[in-house]
Parts: structure tokens; sequence; C-alpha cells
């Protein structure tokens, strides 16, 4: 039996302040409230997205009891358009006085940014790079730097590093396992 194709839509996490955590990805993140609701014995909760054909890519819900510490979700990661739309992202999270844990990344294959959000989930804005390399890879970068000298650096670390190639190739050797599997 083969696996029905899957492709992802959206998550959901509890929240203690569903109301401010949505005003967060909102005002930092750039989605927009495309619904917003309750559900009697459950709680309250607020649809989010980024996407005109995704009704939502994140529900926010009320009701979260566990404390700041308790690990609900490993990490929430979102794509951008380049490593230049990362570097501006980089600085509107340094703005936010509510985020915490800003750990800018080169993974070789992905340029990131970790952070956890007002409510302590971890958050993950990313831009790939145009090289793969055998994961994990994780390096802390510097996004103050010019773009063109963070592009050079990392191509030149990771054609020293197992499975280096680009991204492209590896793309197609992934759709072909894909595509042999279905």
């Amino acid at each position: 039996m083969s696996v029905p194709a899957l492709k992802f839509s959206h998550v959901g996490v509890y929240a203690h302040d569903h109301v401010k955590l949505a005003s967060f990805f909102e005002r930092v993140l750039g989605f927009v409230e495309t619904d917003r609701g309750h559900i009697p014995g459950r709680g309250d909760l607020i649809f989010l997205s980024r996407d005109s054909n995704e009704h939502h890519q994140i529900v926010i819900m009320s009701g979260r009891t566990a404390d700041r510490d308790t690990k609900l979700i490993n990490q929430i990661s979102f794509r951008l358009d380049s490593l230049e739309a990362l570097q501006a992202m980089h600085r509107l999270i340094q703005a936010e006085p509510e985020v915490s844990n800003i750990s800018p990344i080169n993974h070789g294959n992905a340029w990131a940014i970790y952070f956890l959000d007002p409510e302590g989930n971890r958050i993950e804005v990313f831009a790939d790079t145009p090289w793969y390399v055998s994961q994990p890879k994780s390096d802390p970068i510097d996004l103050d730097r010019p773009a063109a000298d963070i592009r050079a650096e990392t191509e030149a670390i990771c054609r020293d590093l197992p499975g280096f190639r680009s991204a492209e190739s590896w793309r197609a050797e992934l759709k072909a396992k894909i595509e042999a599997r279905a």
C-alpha cells in the first residue's frame, strides 16, 4: 500500500494568552487573522495565515496548562525568500522585547534564526542556501555582516563538508526517492 501524498498544512499551539500570542505572530511574523472562535468545553482559538490558499497555517488556542519551561513543541518553522529577508527579520526579532534566546545559525543548507516567542515556543525562520550538506550542521552566524560575505563564507565551508552538492541536485535525488516509493 502506498502512502498518500501529504503536504504540511498547519500547526496548533496552546497558549496562556492566545490573544497576545496571536498579536505577536501578526505584528512580528506578518500573519493575518482569518477567523476566531470558541469551542465549548475546550477554549478560544485564533486562526492565522500568510497564504491565501490556506485558511490557517497556525491555530493558537487558549488553555495552556503547562508552565513556560514545559516543552510542548520542538519548533514552528517558516521559510523566507532570501538571506537578505532573513537579515531584515533578524533586526525585527532583535527589536521585539518579549523575544528571547535569539540564535542565528548556519546549517550549510540554510541560514536560520531560532528564538522563543512570548510564550516560550521555539520558532525558526530560515532561508535556503543553494547548497546541500549532510545534516545536522549547526554553527553560529553573524547576520549583521554583508550578505555577499555570508554567502561566500558558507560556500567555502560547505565545499569541505560531507555530502556537499547543489541543493538542486539533492532535491532531484529526493524527488526520485519519493517517486520510487509512491
